[in-house]
């Protein structure tokens, strides 16, 4: 009897311990003895949908910014090749407007009567010179008289600066400066071989005989025309002040007054020189 009672005492007992025990240790207690891999994977089974959710999601955000990168990349290549597109359109159009403009410019340079004969007249050094030799050459030309008080050696100086200007910049051809005198009277080879000494080096002068001289003016309508001579025969001789740019195919492109000054010239002359189109 003293044997069942302690039985007994034990088993209640052990039911007050497991009263006592918190709900998860008793649940352990009163189940049957399991495995710890057993537990592991009860335990880890608890975890794998949360876990299987975050990577889920993670999965699901990089691939709508994936998609979002991509749909940006093609609007962005979409863009720059219908922009280069039109900006080749209007690049083709503008080049092919221009050569028009640039031959119609020709076109009517060659119906214009100026500069369009030759001249066959003597330099400064008594050599015969037509308007074949400068052929090939870019010429900034005047007209005028060695006696001239003010205005000829003004425009001269002014001429030899552009052509000096044009000089300095290397990716340009030289400019001739040339000087036909309206004045075959008084101012021969020599007078004239004296004259350019004060103007630019490669400045030549050009004389002939009265009827030689005028043909030359008159093909670039030059108007010249002596004044009365005065008690020693000094004279003045009125006549048309412009310095004249003739192009490599001997065609008169431009001229220029005495309200141009030196740099508004070599600008001229330089933009010229650059969109120049050969016949």
């Amino acid at each position: 009897m003293l044997g069942v009672r302690c039985i007994v005492g034990d088993l209640r007992g052990g039911g007050r311990l497991l009263r006592r025990l918190p709900p998860v240790q008793r649940t352990f207690a009163s189940s049957a003895p399991t495995s710890d891999s057993h537990q592991a994977s009860l335990l880890h089974g608890r975890r794998l949908p949360q876990l299987t959710q975050r990577r889920f999601l993670s999965q699901g955000q990089d691939s709508s910014t994936g998609s979002a990168k991509l749909k940006l990349r093609t609007r962005l290549a979409v863009t720059l090749l219908f922009g280069g597109g039109l900006l080749g359109v209007w690049w083709y159009i503008h080049f092919e407007k221009q050569q028009k403009l640039r031959q119609q410019r020709m076109e009517q340079l060659q119906q214009v009567a100026v500069g369009h004969g030759n001249f066959s007249l003597l330099d400064h050094t008594g050599r015969r010179r037509t308007k074949k030799d400068f052929l090939g050459s870019w010429v900034l030309l005047y007209f005028g008289f060695t006696h001239c008080p003010d205005i000829c050696p003004d425009e001269l100086d002014k001429l030899s600066a552009v052509v000096s200007a044009l000089d300095r910049d290397a990716s340009l051809p030289p400019v001739q400066p040339l000087f036909i005198t309206v004045d075959p009277q008084r101012d021969d080879t020599q007078a004239l071989a004296r004259y350019v000494k004060d103007f630019h080096p490669r400045l030549i002068g050009l004389t002939g005989t009265p009827e030689e001289v005028k043909h030359a003016g008159r093909d670039y309508r030059v108007y010249a025309s002596p004044g009365p001579k005065d008690e020693d025969g000094d004279y003045i001789v009125d006549h048309t002040i412009l310095i004249y740019l003739v192009s490599p195919d001997g065609l008169f492109l431009d001229y220029y007054n005495r309200m141009k000054d030196q740099e508004q010239i070599a600008q001229s002359v330089r933009n010229h020189i650059n969109n120049y189109v050969k016949l």
